[in-house]
């Protein structure tokens, strides 16, 4: 079990997040002691999933400080199309990420990262379907359950969440 108190980790949320992708991440990291932050468009707003399971942001994105975080996670489902619609958000991943911390995207969250301009030149997975996005970003897409180059961390499905976490919570580690 790794030690990760004081470590604070924002996850992302925006309607049509994928269940597992969202809660797992959040769980996983809270069982090892970090702090997690849920951050959406605008605080204190409630976020539907594919399924209809809500929860609640308890900030918004233009309020969350890049530099206070050690990692960001982007969940899947459809919710990164709706996230990279506001630009707050996606400044927010792209400012952790040039501040050399962790930022994590799984499945459909390659958008995202394709927004934030941050694939280009680096190794990475996704769902399937948006290989192309991907590729276009300019990144160097490979069919793997996570691929880790340097602060950047993807995954392809719900089915790879054990090897993902296993990789943000051994590079929160470090």
């Amino acid at each position: 079990m790794a030690d990760l108190k004081g470590k604070q980790v924002a996850v992302l949320v925006e309607d049509m997040y994928q269940e597992l992708e969202f809660w797992y991440p959040i769980l996983r990291l809270r069982e090892e002691g970090a702090e997690v932050h849920i951050v959406g468009p605008r605080k204190g707003q409630t976020y539907t999933s594919k399924l209809g399971y809500a929860v609640l942001s308890e900030m918004a994105a233009h309020e969350a400080q890049p530099g206070s975080f050690d990692a960001v996670i982007v969940p899947g489902g459809y919710a990164p199309d709706m996230m990279r619609r506001h630009p707050e958000m996606v400044n927010l991943v792209k400012q952790v990420f040039l501040n050399g911390k962790i930022v994590a995207a799984i499945c459909h969250a390659g958008w995202m990262l394709a927004s934030a301009g941050i694939v280009r030149g680096r190794k990475v997975t996704s769902f399937f379907s948006i290989r192309d996005d991907m590729v276009h970003a300019g990144a160097n897409w490979v069919d793997q359950e996570v691929v880790v180059d340097g602060n950047l961390i993807t995954s392809r499905v719900p089915d790879d969440l054990p090897a993902f976490m296993r990789a943000i919570i051994r590079s929160l580690s470090q």
